[in-house]
């Protein structure tokens, strides 16, 4: 059995609106900082239909999950 991919969330402070719906969406994951916007909850995660969505989701697409090994974009996937 292989062990799931580690991820990195990222969020682009300049787009985010921080309309919180992807806080709402992966609340294990993302969370609105003091300045109103998303941020990760933890420097890693695992992977989760959550968090693809809230990715998926997010009106200015400021969310961007990758694989912490490979770097390679997880979410969004169009």
């Amino acid at each position: 059995m292989t062990d799931a991919p580690r991820l990195v969330v990222t969020v682009d402070q300049v787009r985010c609106i921080g309309s919180g719906l992807c806080a709402r969406t992966a609340p294990t994951d993302l969370l609105l900082a003091a300045n109103g916007r998303a941020a990760p909850a933890r420097s890693e995660t695992g992977p989760s239909e959550e968090l693809t969505e809230a990715a998926e989701l997010c009106p200015v697409e400021a969310i961007a999950v990758r694989d912490a090994a490979t770097g390679a974009l997880v979410a969004p996937v169009w």
